[in-house]
């Protein structure tokens, strides 16, 4: 099974570059950040409601609750928000303030104010994607990247998984890119 590409830091920023070119700039780059940085699928992602990530007070929470409903899996999960992610958040909340008035209104809206399927969020990072030039990436792109960058940095396993919300490590283990580099690394850490 080919799996979805990691992009590199020109690719991110040729991405970052074409969101800022087109309309709802603060949008899509909430949705890139909740797949980076939280390892959210692109389900998840068009799931969101404004109340799921932002208190009554405006806010961001610290961890977003997922209801069975939203999940892949059908089951209830935490999302943790990082610092990365939160900053984008912020960022959304002050560019869409009357969202915010709003808790059950989908977070990633469409061009007509509803919200996406999980669908279009794959269509829509497509088309992103697509017009950044980078082949091979697609929705599932960030929520591989995440894992990876987690693993890399040399976290146990099993809060790897738990990060990454999967049943079982092996499936866990799958995200992980390898490549000559790291395997390089590795090696010349013996003797």
């Amino acid at each position: 099974m080919k799996q979805a590409k990691l992009l590199n830091k020109v690719e991110f920023k040729r991405l970052s570059a074409v969101i800022n070119s087109r309309r709802y700039p603060t949008r899509n780059h909430t949705a890139v950040a909740l797949s980076f940085y939280a390892g959210m699928r692109a389900c998840e992602i068009a799931a969101l409601r404004v109340g799921d990530v932002f208190e009554s007070t405006g806010a961001v929470r610290e961890f977003v609750l997922l209801q069975a409903t939203q999940t892949k899996g059908s089951c209830t999960s935490t999302v943790l928000i990082n610092r990365r992610t939160a900053q984008a958040l912020t960022r959304y909340a002050k560019q869409y303030p009357r969202r915010l008035q709003q808790p059950e209104a989908p977070l990633i809206f469409s061009a007509k104010g509803g919200g996406f399927s999980a669908q279009t969020m794959v269509n829509l990072f497509y088309t992103l994607y697509t017009a950044a030039g980078i082949d091979g990436a697609s929705s599932h792109s960030g929520r591989r990247q995440f894992v990876t960058e987690l693993a890399d940095k040399g976290l146990n396993a099993r809060v790897v998984q738990a990060l990454a919300r999967h049943k079982h490590l092996n499936t866990t283990q799958r995200y992980i890119e390898l490549n000559d580099k790291k395997l390089r690394a590795a090696v010349e850490l013996v003797g």
